[in-house]
């Protein structure tokens, strides 16, 4: 067992679905994302001590909380022997979550805070579990920000690289390899979508040819992504099922995507429930340009717009300073 008295982890962002790939497939972003501090407490279970960086008011009761929500599951699989030795009948975990994602952007805001939680935690306690061992704990946070434990956000945050969760029941996820000339051009337009609103418009029967030509789709981009061809994996963006009632949520969506194509993106996509959008690039270049013009057209939509751009991010959640 270590004795740090506190541990810090950032977490990234994700981009959740991938296109056609709903529910299936996410990817980590190199930066933004979320930082949380965990340290021991005199009080038992789990405490938030603060939350900074956030426009709104976030919950503080470790009941109501994602990333406290999180740790409290994970502390229910500690073994009655490590329980006793790290005398948690006496003390408790207290988090301090640092914001570096506005809520309901579409870039796991949710996920990388209960990601970050349960890697400082599980890193306080003397790293109890595997990395990859925590994931059905950061799902639980997912289950409380929009009712179910979806993995696509939280996997990649907390393992990096492309994840592709082909079955909840039992959980199977399948890490992919991280394609070395991708690029993405993101920009999130100053509005906010809410997970459960953008589920809530989904068609629930998809006519056959919809479905034949999504898994097409599905199965290309998964090929693009072996075989480092982002040219493929670009046109296998193309989403016939989900996006249609989306993009609607998100107001010039057709003229983002149209920019996006016309300064040299492969393809174009909305990250996970929107706003966000995000374009694939062949090149560091094109993507600083593409995310240039992104930010140009929502300020002709009369919308204030945050673009960037990131590689791939292969590790997800780290470590970034310890306290002894």
């Amino acid at each position: 067992m270590n004795t740090f008295k506190s541990v810090t982890v950032f977490a990234p962002a994700t981009v959740a679905n991938v296109g056609s790939a709903f529910d299936v497939l996410g990817f980590a972003l190199e930066s933004p994302g979320d930082t949380v501090t965990a340290s021991w407490s005199t009080l038992c279970g789990v405490q938030i001590s603060e939350i900074k960086g956030s426009s709104i008011q976030l919950p503080t009761d470790p009941d109501k909380n994602t990333a406290s929500v999180s740790v409290q599951t994970l502390l229910r699989n500690v073994s009655k022997e490590d329980w006793k030795t790290l005398r948690l009948d006496e003390r408790g975990i207290s988090l301090s979550i640092q914001k570096g994602l506005p809520i309901g952007s579409g870039l796991g805001s949710s996920s990388a805070s209960t990601v970050a939680a349960v890697v400082a935690a599980n890193t306080l306690l003397g790293e109890l579990f595997n990395k990859s061992d925590l994931l059905p704990f950061a799902m639980e946070g997912e289950r409380i920000a929009c009712g179910a434990a979806h993995a696509d956000n939280v996997a990649p945050s907390l393992l990096g690289g492309f994840i592709l969760i082909r079955s909840y029941s039992p959980l199977d996820i399948i890490p992919l390899p991280c394609p070395s000339s991708l690029y993405v051009a993101l920009i999130t337009p100053d509005i906010e979508v809410r997970t459960s609103d953008a589920r809530r418009i989904l068609k629930q029967a998809v006519p056959l040819e919809d479905a034949i030509k999504q898994w097409g789709n599905v199965a290309a981009l998964i090929a693009g992504i072996f075989k480092n061809d982002i040219n493929l994996i670009g046109r296998s963006l193309e989403d016939r099922i989900i996006e249609p009632n989306r993009a609607d949520l998100i107001p010039g969506f057709y003229d983002l995507r149209k920019t996006a194509h016309d300064e040299g993106a492969l393809g174009f996509a909305i990250s996970g429930s929107g706003p966000t959008t995000f374009a694939v690039c062949a090149s560091e270049e094109t993507a600083q340009k593409v995310a240039k013009a992104l930010t140009s057209t929502c300020n002709k939509l009369g919308l204030e717009g945050r673009s960037f751009y990131s590689r791939i991010n292969p590790l997800g959640a780290v470590v970034t300073e310890t306290m002894v």
